[in-house]
């Protein structure tokens, strides 16, 4: 019953956060997700450079090289440059279908791009965030876990609150819903792993895989722990048995990826992503440790909750089960690092580790189990954390900061003397006149 009266607080919470999402487009990035759903559901083909004109023309695509790079450049089939996967447009399906219903009756442009349309996938977008947040905390109830109060701080302390409101039409909130169906998937299944779980399974890795193509490794945390259950049951005689059950998952896998193959196919002339992508990887991972620590673009110092909740896979009783979310962590780490544009210049935070909210979740109510009688030392430092994140997206949202990067001392007054004299007056501008801050800065 108490779990049910706060699960309906949360949700009110959501309802009553909606006015704050952002329904707007404005950087490459997010031009590219929405162009996949556009093309496809306007034009039924996958050639984006209709959109990219639009965007282009009415001075929403202001990055300086967009017009080189999506408009000039070509992939190996001729068609426009697309970075982007397919899983987004997916998402947000429903949610634009209902802003086509919405544009046809209230006689606004039924063109795919007007207003309608960007606010249905704006807010697509912070609802799959909100049932990343309600799918965390159920995850965390099977391990025998309370994380309300975690959800709720890992919500507010993190970079997922800035993508689900200020930019939502990114792909990191629709990242962190598809990582945590498939991670509730995983531990519904691991207890037998029957063909129809490994199936279903499968499947929600492709989905994930098809948001972002970094969030494939996540693979690895359910492949490592059915190892370590086959290796107690005997690997030979479990493999035999299971063989059926492994196949599934391998079909279920292929088969929901088939739209993304053939988008690939299509675009660039071979199952992968463009060929200039392979080139901005270096798979030594040399920047594992800055995408971490670094004092300009650091995850910790962005987003300390991070370190407090990742921190608290330690207190996992189920050991086996805490080593595989950590191997989990290890290669998104690793694999951050071995992207030369690890510092995510111009976005806020680092956005990349959004896909780990889950298990960010996991990882603090495990902690606060942990910590009884010093859980007060847990809730101060998560308040700290908590306003930390605030002050930083305010910051950013307002101008206040340097896009390309967070320099801690400046920041720090910011976020505790001015901010705090400021705030009245950026709430109301926020709320009720939110595009003076684009006109401010030429750029939202």
């Amino acid at each position: 019953m108490r779990a049910d009266r706060r699960s309906l607080v949360l949700v009110v919470l959501f309802l009553v956060s909606l006015p704050a999402v952002t329904t707007r487009i404005y950087s490459s990035d997010e031009i590219q997700y929405f162009s996949y759903l556009r093309s496809l559901w306007f034009d039924r083909d996958l050639s984006f450079e209709n959109e990219y004109q639009y965007f282009y023309d009415r001075g929403i695509a202001k990055s300086d090289g967009f017009h080189e790079t999506f408009l000039e450049r070509q992939t190996e089939t001729g068609r426009r440059i697309n970075f982007a996967t397919l899983g987004c447009a997916i998402l947000w399906a429903p949610f634009y279908a209902i802003g086509d219903g919405v544009a046809r009756v209230t006689g606004a442009a039924a063109d795919g791009f007007s207003k309608p349309y960007v606010t249905a996938v704006a807010y697509g977008s912070a609802v799959y965030g909100f049932l990343a947040v309600v799918m965390a905390i159920a995850v965390a109830r099977r391990l025998g876990l309370d994380a309300f109060g975690g959800a709720a701080a890992i919500w507010l302390g993190t970079p997922l609150l800035f993508y689900m409101y200020v930019a939502p039409a990114f792909s990191h909130a629709c990242s962190a819903f598809a990582v945590a169906l498939f991670i509730f998937v995983w531990l519904r299944v691991r207890d037998t792993w029957t063909a129809g779980g490994l199936a279903a399974l499968g499947a929600a890795g492709a989905l994930m895989a098809m948001v972002r193509e970094q969030d494939l490794f996540f693979i690895a945390g359910p492949a490592l722990d059915f190892a370590l259950w086959a290796v107690r049951r005997g690997p030979a005689r479990t493999l035999r048995a299971h063989a059926g059950a492994i196949l599934a998952a391998a079909a279920a896998f292929a088969v929901v990826y088939t739209p993304q193959a053939i988008a690939y196919m299509v675009l660039n002339g071979h199952v992968g992503p463009h060929s200039s992508v392979g080139r901005k990887m270096n798979w030594m991972s040399p920047h594992a440790l800055q995408v971490l620590f670094s004092p300009e673009h650091g995850l910790f110092v962005w987003t300390p909750l991070a370190l407090i909740a990742l921190a608290g896979l330690a207190a996992i009783r189920k050991r086996e089960l805490a080593v595989c979310l950590a191997v989990m962590v290890c290669l998104q780490i690793y694999v951050s690092g071995a992207v030369e544009s690890w510092t995510v210049a111009g976005g806020f935070g680092q956005r990349r580790f959004i896909a780990l909210t889950a298990v960010m979740v996991i990882g603090y109510a495990a902690l606060a189990a942990a910590a009884r009688q010093r859980r007060w030392m847990l809730t101060a430092a998560t308040v700290l954390a908590v306003y930390w994140n605030l002050a930083l997206s305010a910051e950013f949202a307002t101008g206040l900061m340097d896009r390309q990067k967070l320099e801690p001392r400046r920041n720090a007054y910011d976020a505790f003397v001015t901010l705090p004299v400021q705030a009245p007056s950026l709430i109301y501008r926020y709320l009720f006149d939110r595009a003076s801050f684009y006109q401010q800065r030429g750029t939202p």
